[in-house]
């Protein structure tokens, strides 16, 4: 029997078909349908967890949660908005690819880093960004068995983090000082709500906080009082 915590720890770890989607071989010749035309395996089924499909196979997975697996530069990746309902993708590289924004499956390691690079994967040294930690699912899952204690494949802990800063300061009002309740009181939401886009790829929207602005003046529309014409001196 699994204690409460060892789940909790296999699920920070990641869902139990992660890492037979990382180790699945794909764009082969189905096993089943090979004399079919068409019948590369570049689907995978999160339910099943078992080898990739075809597009012939999922006759068999009806109402199962299935994902495409794309190739790009001879390697595995996934749509970011296929993969990140089901894990959080934080801290991992996102590349656009025929305008759509990927996740690379595996690691890709670069011997000889690009000079002036200031950032790089902290498993396979791939050059990155300076707002991200790895380049794939596969070396996020690595720091994670390294025991990196802040890393999670869980939506619920992201979540959960998530309203511990956004919200926490309403969660204990007795400790907020007079003076900064007095202050949040007097702030209004605007209406124009700020879009950002982090890093697992989700559009989300934050209300921005800010004092009531006073109303505009129309500049155009005010009277300008007419000046007493002067010739120019000749």
């Amino acid at each position: 029997m699994v204690s409460p915590m060892g789940r909790i720890e296999e699920e920070d770890m990641g869902p139990p078909w992660l890492v037979p989607m990382l180790r699945a071989s794909y764009f082969i010749p189905c096993a089943t349908h090979g004399d079919a035309s068409k019948s590369e395996c570049n689907l995978f089924c999160l339910d099943c967890a078992r080898n990739a499909l075809c597009s012939y196979c999922l006759i068999n997975h009806k109402d199962h949660r299935v994902i495409q697996i794309r190739r790009s530069s001879y390697h595995n990746v996934v749509r970011v908005n296929e993969i990140h309902k089901y894990i959080d993708i934080s801290c991992i590289q996102t590349y656009i690819i025929n305008s759509a924004k990927i996740v690379f499956l595996n690691e890709r390691p670069q011997p000889r880093p690009a000079k002036g690079v200031t950032n790089t994967c902290h498993i396979c040294c791939r050059s990155l960004l300076d707002s991200f930690r790895f380049c794939s699912l596969g070396c996020k899952l690595g720091a994670m068995k390294r025991g990196d204690p802040e890393l999670t494949f869980s939506l619920r802990a992201k979540h959960n983090r998530c309203k511990e800063l956004l919200y926490g300061w309403e969660s204990d009002e007795s400790s907020t000082p007079k003076k900064m309740r007095k202050r949040m009181d007097g702030l209004a939401l605007s209406s124009d709500d700020m879009r950002y886009t982090n890093s697992s790829g989700d559009e989300e929207t934050i209300a921005t906080i800010s004092p009531t602005a006073p109303p505009i003046f129309n500049h155009r529309n005010a009277r300008r009082r007419k000046g007493i014409p002067q010739r120019a001196p000749f």
